[in-house]
């Protein structure tokens, strides 16, 4: 293999791939980046058998193979090169390649590409395309309700439910469920349902970010893959297995209060609070008092700490419905607020012991069920 391109297109690659590598792995291969010739461009691939990320560099090809060298030594070697142009040959004996910038040169010993897993090649059959910046507003709002605890797999994952013209995206981790929908430019042939692992979700976003217009999806035949494919960038990842709870069982359908207030101004105080909820589980207390004719109405943010003081905060709201005090764990909401980006949210709630619903103002693809807390007087 014999190969040049620019440092930056390099880096730009290894950053994009790396996030795939295996941390810890009994396979010394998954700890490595595999380096290919394909097409007359560099290919550059990583995964940790969960995920699997491809990138095509920009590059001259002047004989064609493939090597898998350690990441991070790679990595960290390339993005302390000046910017020039990077020459890279490999010694097929000794599986080393030999790398040159400018008046730097190193060589690096690597594994034989035959022994890195294969990437499965994206389908091209019932792809689903949809706008990279909805893919991303809809990773945003709906990833970080997922569990992180592994003891249920299944709440770790992103329900991806395909019916119609439609895409929704649900999560939950037992105490709180975001739902976010979003239309397809074209009906899907065959509804469908897949669990996504939130992690993999999060890595497309991230790669996503970079300019791309539009992402298409496909599942494999085994129902066992889902591939995601954006200009120069594949990436592929297991399905978890399993039953998702039915979330749509879980959103209220009635309230007895509906709250309307300015999003910054509820995310502030809501912040404001929870600097003194940290000793007290976190728990925040709303108290919601109607106005007259939905107007004048006050919502008050308190939270107490034994040792470290109290702090309320009032703001002016629309209020619909009976007076009402409820308590939430204030990162509960926080991490809803933080993804709300219209001007005013709503929140409606039933009972100090039923779930509150936050909603964007003028924007109905997006709900997020919170459960309350309990609070002892």
């Amino acid at each position: 293999m014999k190969v040049s391109c620019l440092r930056e297109n390099l880096a730009k690659g290894l950053s994009i791939v790396g996030r795939a590598v295996a941390t810890r792995s009994t396979l010394p291969v998954l700890s490595n980046i595999l380096l290919a010739t394909s097409e007359g461009q560099l290919k550059l691939s990583a995964t940790n058998l969960e995920i699997g990320i491809s990138c095509l560099v920009g590059a001259k090809v002047e004989e064609d193979g493939a090597i898998t060298v350690p990441a991070k030594l790679l990595t960290d070697f390339v993005n302390s090169l000046p910017s020039d142009r990077i020459d890279m040959a490999l010694n097929v004996r000794t599986r080393t390649l030999n790398l040159r910038c400018a008046r730097y040169e190193a060589n690096i010993k690597g594994i034989d590409a035959t022994e890195f897993p294969l990437m499965p090649v994206f389908t091209e059959d019932h792809r689903v395309r949809l706008s990279a910046e909805t893919l991303r507003d809809m990773i945003e709002q709906v990833t970080f309700a997922a569990a992180t605890d592994e003891s249920r797999p299944v709440l770790t994952g992103v329900l991806a439910e395909l019916s119609d013209n439609q895409l929704a995206f649900a999560a939950t981790n037992g105490f709180r469920l975001s739902v976010r929908r979003t239309e397809l430019a074209e009906a899907v042939p065959t509804p469908q349902k897949i669990i996504i692992p939130a992690r993999s979700l999060q890595e497309l976003g991230r790669i996503s970010a970079d300019g791309a217009e539009t992402v298409e999806m496909a599942i494999s035949n085994q129902r066992n893959q889902v591939f995601f494919h954006i200009p120069n960038i594949d990436l592929v990842s297991q399905l978890v297995e399993g039953t998702f709870p039915d979330y749509a069982r879980l959103i209220p359908r009635t309230y007895a209060t509906r709250t309307v207030v300015d999003t910054t101004s509820l995310r502030d105080a809501v912040r404001l609070a929870s600097l003194f909820a940290r000793d007290s589980a976190n728990i925040v207390r709303l108290h919601i008092l109607p106005g007259q004719g939905g107007m004048g109405g006050r919502l008050t943010i308190a939270a107490t700490s034994a040792e470290m003081g109290d702090n309320v905060g009032e703001l002016d709201a629309a209020v619909e419905g009976t007076e009402i005090e409820i308590s939430f764990n204030a990162f509960y909401l926080l991490d809803a607020l933080n993804v709300i980006h219209t001007a005013q949210v709503s929140l409606e709630t039933s009972t100090a012991s039923s779930p509150g619903v936050l909603k964007p103002v003028g924007g109905e693809d997006f709900v997020y069920v919170v459960m309350p807390l309990h609070v002892a007087r």
